[in-house]
């Protein structure tokens, strides 16, 4: 069984490795068996080489006993697969097969078929046969081939086959690990905001996913009764108390709160985090002190908090913990960022699942609150900008809820980065809590008052902006905005933040243009942007969410990624491969959710 430790019910999901082969024996399977073999075997130690679960072990590959050239093996095959817990499929083949006889027929396994590009054997004869079998049967494959013809003996994995086997095996992963978890829905719809709407059958057809609801006053009832370990909170307080310093009030100041005030409003904030991860993953420790079925928690992958205004009128808000859950790292020390999202907006919660999954980083969540042009910033600033920001920025900035790693203080070469929480040092998570400061909250907002973390990111990140919406009538879509943080002048980014919220935190964005369309400009991504919210992942992974969407049958209404890095299941190309636009929408309709 898997070593791997989840914080969820249940082992990570493991990629199962079919190597298929000519079933004709007396000669022609003979001389085939060592050779897909190993190209199973290099497959496999590839994967686990370059693929880590959300804990940080390497991904797990389980192979088939045996080559498959028939139904009765790859039946023995699937009945191995089901008892290893795999979640995702990948065939390999040098050589011809059999292929209704030797396909993967699970319809919920995401699935990809490697054919080696060699001429001693026809394997992309069969790559062909196996992926016309599985779009006749309406079973969507992921089709695989080198450019380049191989050596027979060559067991080395070419670059562009290397590429689009983690492409598709982070996409079938993401699918697999996220079946079957929550959705904490703590609370219900903000301001009438649509992304908070929580939409269960969208969340249970595509993502196969439950959902699962508590009301906010859950979290009075925990508090009033001590449902939480008083010993981590005791650790918690002390921890936030020399690591959180408060920042600056701009409260007016008949509005202030007086420190006896805040140093309340502290103590409820820190246990409203702690009891807001009970409720997602639930907490041993509850079950110590008598508290059985609160330890259990929810089975949450992500989560998210109405908060405003039924509980903001009245209690701290809920920024510190949002923050806090979002990052790599806590009193308790680094570790996995949970993913929580603001204003209970499960959709935006969803951008930030799948970016999350398929790079193991903490995910930002912000408004994309104002497209700043040149002229107007010259016009308030005096200042031109330059360099990438040129032709523009969007601000990026939310009521104090983004992750800290956001802040840019991690480094590689030099860089700055956002980082998998296993390699992120102690030092690392000290400098991102230094570079934040916590205002008290506005109270023109936030009645009840709390505190806002407040950070600005380092220019020089590479990032992907992402959302998912749903239309009446066509279900869910997703938006792809590949881009950089950018740096501007302390001045000019204290004049343009001031005419917002300054005890916000802020990311400086610029989308990657093309030209055209909904990238013609900063301006147009802006304006064809489909909410008031977005996720933004460190790095850029459009591709990689174009191959999530695509396995679990959401559409792609923008992006800006290049042509050559997109990659779908082969069948996408037979609904029009010249409109890969529309053929995206036409396959998602035909096919269906993956889970209706």
């Amino acid at each position: 069984m898997s070593t791997s430790q989840s914080r969820w019910i249940g082992q990570f999901p493991r990629i199962g490795i079919r190597p298929t082969i000519d079933g004709r024996r007396r000669g022609v399977r003979e001389s085939l068996d060592a050779q897909v073999m190993t190209m199973a075997k290099t497959a496999a130690s590839f994967l686990s080489a370059n693929l880590r679960y959300p804990d940080g072990t390497p991904v797990e590959c389980v192979i088939a006993d045996a080559c498959i050239g028939g139904v009765a093996e790859a039946a023995a095959c699937a009945d191995k697969f089901a008892r290893a817990g795999v979640g995702v499929s990948l065939t390999v083949t040098p050589c011809w097969c059999y292929g209704s006889e030797t396909m993967d027929m699970d319809p919920l396994m995401p699935k990809a078929v490697w054919g080696f590009n060699g001429t001693e054997r026809p394997g992309a004869v069969y790559l062909a046969a196996v992926l016309a079998g599985h779009n006749q049967k309406g079973l969507p494959a992921f089709g695989i081939y080198g450019r380049d013809v191989q050596d027979r003996g060559d067991t080395s994995i070419p670059a562009d086959v290397q590429e689009k086997l983690l492409r598709f095996a982070k996409a079938g992963l993401s699918a697999a690990i996220m079946r079957g978890k929550s959705y904490l829905s703590l609370g219900g719809t903000s301001m009438g905001i649509a992304g908070s709407i929580v939409d269960q059958p969208f969340l249970e057809q595509y993502l196969g996913i439950r959902v699962e609801a508590v009301d906010m006053s859950e979290i009075v009832r925990r508090v009033d009764e001590r449902i939480y370990d008083g010993k981590e909170y005791k650790r918690a307080l002390a921890w936030t108390r020399a690591n959180c310093p408060e920042g600056e009030d701009v409260n007016k100041a008949g509005s202030r709160k007086d420190a006896r005030t805040k140093d309340r409003e502290w103590e409820m904030v820190v246990k409203m985090t702690m009891i807001a991860r009970d409720l997602m993953v639930g907490n041993p420790r509850l079950a110590d002190a008598g508290f059985g079925e609160e330890a259990l928690g929810h089975n949450a992958i992500f989560g998210g908090f109405q908060g405003q205004r039924h509980w903001t009128d009245h209690f701290p808000n809920g920024d510190f913990m949002e923050a806090i859950l979002n990052s790599s790292f806590d009193w308790n020390g680094v570790r996995a960022p949970y993913v929580f999202a603001t204003e209970n907006d499960c959709l935006n919660g969803a951008a930030m699942l799948f970016g999350y999954l398929l790079t193991n980083t903490a995910q930002i969540f912000a408004d994309v609150r104002t497209f700043w042009s040149a002229d107007a910033v010259k016009r308030v600033t005096g200042h031109k900008l330059g360099g990438r920001a040129a032709g523009g920025l969007i601000h990026l900035i939310n009521s104090g809820a983004a992750t800290l790693d956001g802040t840019g203080e991690q480094t590689r070469g030099g860089k700055p980065v956002m980082k998998p929480f296993w390699e992120i040092s102690e030092a690392e998570a000290k400098k991102c809590l230094k570079a934040t400061t916590w205002p008290a909250a506005v109270t023109e907002y936030f009645r009840g008052g709390g505190f806002s973390s407040c950070y600005l990111s380092k220019g020089g990140m590479p990032m992907t902006m992402s959302r998912v919406s749903l239309v009446q009538g066509l279900g869910p879509v997703l938006q792809i905005a590949e881009g950089w943080s950018v740096d501007i002048p302390a001045k000019v980014h204290a004049t343009l933040n001031k005419r917002t919220n300054q005890t916000w935190p802020t990311t400086w964005f610029v989308p990657n243009l093309t030209g055209s369309g909904p990238f013609a400009d900063v301006y147009s991504v802006m304006n064809n942007w489909s909410a008031n919210h977005g996720s933004i992942s460190y790095g850029h992974v459009g591709a990689d969410l174009i191959a999530l969407a695509s396995v679990l049958r959401i559409p792609v209404a923008m992006h800006n990624v290049a042509e050559e890095q997109v990659f779908r299941p082969s069948a996408w190309g037979l609904f029009g491969a010249q409109d890969p636009q529309g053929a995206d929408y036409r396959a998602c309709a035909n096919f269906g959710p993956l889970y209706g």
